[in-house]
């Protein structure tokens, strides 16, 4: 019996693998730990695999491809549904197994190592936009405890910033100044 299709429930050191014949009778019910991912799909001819679109997901995509297997990869929230029992690694092998078969789902395109690079950018930006918000925000907080108001925007808080520093602020008043000194 040759495996026509693969659920691979991916992790971050324990795989989980599903695969079913051609008439969908379970072949292969396997744990691979990460070193033995490719060895295995190695071994396999050419087939039909699905994974959820997660993190690493797009990576362990393009490695099954240069070996010839044809990759799919799905949302998880469409996925769920076709889990039949409890939330194991085993059943969710089972339930990618068998979504990925079916005609209506919607797949996710496997992104190049490059898109995900520009990708990684735009998240790490993000990221420091909003730390840079919520510290000015922590910083407008603070300051207002004291009777300073710096008015909303970043720019005016980091001109309200180099005044302060520059000793151009309003002074804080005395009884804080006793606490903080």
């Amino acid at each position: 019996m040759e495996i026509s299709t693969i659920g691979l429930d991916l992790a971050k050191n324990v795989f989980q693998v599903h695969g079913v014949d051609a008439e969908g009778r379970v072949v292969v019910r396997k744990t691979l730990r990460r070193a033995q991912v490719l060895p295995f799909f190695e071994k396999l001819p050419p087939c039909l695999v699905g994974m959820e679109a997660c993190g690493t997901a797009h990576y362990w995509a393009r490695e099954l491809m240069k070996l010839g297997h044809e990759v799919r990869q799905m949302p998880p929230a469409y996925v769920k549904p076709y889990v039949k029992r409890g939330k194991t690694d085993a059943a969710d092998a089972e339930a990618i197994c068998e979504a990925v078969t079916r005609p209506t789902m919607r797949f996710v395109p496997v992104k190049s190592p490059e898109q995900q690079a520009a990708l990684s950018m735009h998240r790490a930006r993000d990221l420091l936009v909003k730390q840079r918000t919520q510290l000015v925000n922590m910083v407008r907080a603070l300051l207002a405890e004291f009777g300073i108001n710096i008015p909303q925007g970043v720019r005016l808080a980091l001109e309200m910033a180099r005044k302060i520093v520059d000793g151009e602020a309003p002074a804080v008043p005395s009884e804080a100044a006793r606490v903080v000194g």
